[in-house]
This record gives structure tokens, C-alpha cells and sequence, in this order.
């Protein structure tokens, strides 16, 4: 029996579930950094990640790979996508977290692998088995429900799942072609600008914050790079290794930590009407889970399965 498939989906794994742990305790890292501002931490996550990227690629001497990408249009051009996707993850994440929101990001993670089934069924014409369906149905009443009963709409949940919904994608097609470190370099090298012109704006009207308020603060905003790049590595080398219906299952773990952050630390309001959205988003995710497990037996029973009827991988 070969085992190096195995193997790799392993590590892929092992990959996944500390990338989804690290984004788990983000929220509390960027409330350690007060009173520094959104736009700007967010700026010096491009920045720094770029750096500590540059750092990897002369430790590993992974040089010639990025080189190799260069020499791919359509390869920079998914690599500038995924910047632009992860910018505006990074973004909206980042204000919500530092504006009381937290539950709400746990919300779009939560539903993140509704979007993954759709991104499957409207982008690259995938079949889905009934209770996905049905997954996806209660997933979009609980969002009504939210809307309508709450008050409010989720942008920030919508927001966070379609852009790393889509992220995941991209991802996924690049990922036989672009290794974990280059793919971040490319990333964060498209969004300098953005980062450069964003400190300028913040240096202009609330002031910079960097080594103005101690040591200790000025160390942790300076991992702020550390801190975004060593997840999203951890990300990449699990979706080249395993499918994107694993990574949406490991993913409730990024979503449960942050509730709970939300909840039981922040104190954030949480109204009978959001409790119930969220106790449906629940259903649509047992729903989901149970769909999984249904698939994962009838593989093992049936080893010629059909390939229309596995667990359908949006790549």
C-alpha cells in the first residue's frame, strides 16, 4: 500500500488545524495592540508579512520557484486576486474585531462552507447531493433571520465568507503551481501600495502608533507580520494537500473560538433573535457534517464509487 498520499493529507491536516487555531485567537492579539487603528495594523500586516515572506525565502532558498512564477502571467494574475481577497478579508476582520464585532466574524465563518458550496455549483457547475442543498437552504434562512429579526445586516459575516470563500479557491487552483511562501510574497508584494498609501492617510490625521506607546507594544504590532503570515502559510500548505470540503469542516474551529471570545470575554449584545439565527446556522452545519460522514461511509462500502458521487471538491 502507498502511503505518501496519506501521508500528505496528514500534514495537510495537521496544516489546517493550526492555521484555524492562530485565527482563533486573532481577536484578542489585535485587542492587545490598542490604540492602534485598523487601517493601520492592517497596513503593517501587508508590510511586515512581506518582510518575514522575504526572510523565509532566503532561509529556505526558495528563490527559484518565485523566479519560476514570474514567468507565469496567469499565475501573477491569481496571485494579485488573492491579495486583493485576503486584503479585504484582513480588512473588514480587523475593523469588526477592533469595533465590538467579533461575534459577527464568527458568524461568516460559520457559514463559510455554505460558500464553498456554492463557489462548487455556480463557478465550476458541481452537482450537490440533497442535504447539501438542504445545508445551504437553512444556512440562508438563518441569515435572514439575523436581517429581519435582528435588525441589522451581516455585512461583516458576508463579507468574511465570500472573501475567503473565494480566497480558498483560488487557493486551491494555484496551489500545484505556487508554493505556500511565493504565493505570500506575491500577495503581500501586490498590496504594498495599498499599505504605503494607508500609512500616509493614518499618518496625517490620527498619527502613526508605532513607538509611541512603549516596548512592549512596538514588539507585539511589530509580529503583527509574523502573526498574519505564519497562518496563512499553514493554510496553503493544507489546501495543496487535502480537499477543500475537509478544510471547511476543520475550519469550525476558527468560528467557535471567536464566538466564544465574543460572548464570554468581549461581552458582546447577544439578543434572543441573533441566538436564534445562530442556533439555525448550527442546524445547517449538523446538517452539513452529517452529510459528510453519510459520503465518507458509503466510500468506504463502495471503494469504484462513482466520482460524481464523492464529496464534491470546488477545483
Amino acid at each position: 500500500m502507498n502511503t505518501a498520499p496519506r501521508s500528505a493529507s496528514s500534514l495537510g491536516v495537521l496544516a489546517a488545524v493550526g492555521a484555524y487555531l492562530l485565527w482563533g485567537v486573532l481577536p484578542l492579539y489585535f485587542l492587545l495592540l490598542a490604540p492602534t487603528g485598523g487601517w493601520e495594523l492592517v497596513a503593517w500586516r501587508v508590510g511586515l508579512s512581506f518582510v518575514f515572506c522575504l526572510i523565509l525565502l532566503a532561509i529556505t532558498r526558495g528563490w527559484r520557484p518565485l523566479f519560476a512564477i514570474l514567468r507565469r502571467p496567469r499565475l501573477l494574475a491569481l496571485t494579485a486576486l488573492a491579495g486583493v481577497l485576503i486584503y479585504v478579508n484582513w480588512q473588514v476582520f480587523v475593523l469588526a474585531t477592533l469595533n465590538g464585532n467579533i461575534v459577527e466574524t464568527a458568524l461568516g465563518y460559520f457559514i463559510n462552507p455554505i460558500t464553498t458550496m456554492l463557489l462548487g455549483v455556480f463557478v465550476l457547475r458541481e452537482r450537490l447531493r440533497p442535504l447539501q442543498w438542504a445545508a445551504i437552504g437553512i444556512a440562508i434562512v438563518a441569515v435572514l433571520v439575523i436581517v429581519f429579526a435582528h435588525g441589522s445586516f451581516p455585512w461583516v459575516a458576508l463579507s468574511l465568507t465570500a472573501s475567503f470563500g473565494v480566497y480558498g479557491l483560488v487557493k486551491k487552483k494555484i496551489g500545484p503551481s505556487v508554493d505556500a511562501i511565493s504565493g505570500l510574497t506575491l500577495e503581500s508584494f501586490w498590496l504594498l501600495p495599498v499599505a504605503v498609501v494607508q500609512l500616509i492617510l493614518v499618518a496625517t490625521t490620527t498619527g502613526i502608533t508605532m513607538g509611541r506607546h512603549g516596548v512592549l507594544h512596538a514588539t507585539l504590532l511589530a509580529f503583527a507580520g509574523v502573526a498574519t503570515a505564519v497562518p496563512l502559510l499553514l493554510f496553503a500548505a493544507g489546501t495543496r494537500r487535502i480537499g477543500l470540503t475537509v478544510i471547511g469542516m476543520i475550519q469550525f474551529i476558527t468560528p467557535v473560538m471567536q464566538f466564544l471570545v465574543g460572548v464570554f470575554l468581549e461581552h458582546e449584545e447577544m439578543p434572543l433573535s441573533r441566538w436564534i439565527g445562530f442556533g439555525i446556522v448550527w442546524i445547517a452545519i449538523a446538517v452539513f457534517l452529517a452529510d459528510l460522514a453519510l459520503a465518507a461511509r458509503r466510500s468506504r462500502h463502495a471503494p469504484d464509487v462513482d466520482p460524481g458521487d464523492a464529496v464534491p471538491d470546488p477545483v
